[in-house]
């Protein structure tokens, strides 16, 4: 069954990233009850920098939950955290955490019907300096580069609301371009 786990937002802070003040909302919380789903994403949530994250095509970022174990695993073997401390949803800068669909899964195009919205998948999510800093660990995004559990961005096709522990569908889009195609030719090109 397909099911969203959880749903969190952030408000933009700043954080000390390398010795600088950076601008950030990528250190998510939990939210309960029905979340509004707007156009430009969900209501209280806040994308710091328009230029990577936010906008129409970006509005909505979700995680696959079946990727958590191998975070924590790795955040363990960097001796950031015990083998028993659970990673909360949203560690990974998501806005919503699913289960039940992996990134090989999701095509361009594809529609997650929940109960009250729709979200349209548009792109993965490409890792950044921030993530290494939200994930504690400098190598963070090129594991997310190789391992190729990047989630991907949606826009609202249908504003509504959404609450975690609901289930929803995968409808498919037109299938050209998968998000591991995708990633993967977005993750060459950064390394060229």
């Amino acid at each position: 069954m397909r099911q969203l786990l959880g749903i969190q937002i952030a408000h933009a802070r700043r954080v000390n990233i390398n010795g600088r003040a950076v601008l950030t909302a990528i250190h998510k919380q939990a939210v309960t009850g029905p979340v509004a789903v707007q156009r430009l994403g969900l209501a209280g949530d806040a994308q710091a920098d328009l230029s990577v994250h936010g906008g129409l095509d970006k509005a909505v970022y979700a995680y696959p939950s079946e990727h958590y174990p191998f975070w924590q695993d790795q955040r363990s073997a960097a001796g950031l955290c015990g083998i028993d401390d659970a990673l909360p949803w949203g560690s990974l800068g998501e806005n919503l955490t699913l289960s039940g669909v992996l990134e090989r899964d999701v095509w361009v195009g594809d529609v997650l019907r929940f109960g009250h919205c729709a979200l349209r998948v548009t792109q993965p999510r490409e890792p950044c300096y921030k993530f290494n800093a939200a994930m504690g660990f400098n190598t963070a995004g090129k594991l997310m580069a190789q391992q190729g559990c990047c989630g991907f961005y949606l826009t609202v096709e249908e504003p509504g609301t959404l609450q975690a522990g609901e289930s929803f569908e995968l409808l498919p889009g037109p299938r050209r371009l998968d998000i591991p195609q995708m990633f993967a030719a977005k993750m060459a090109k950064q390394l060229r």
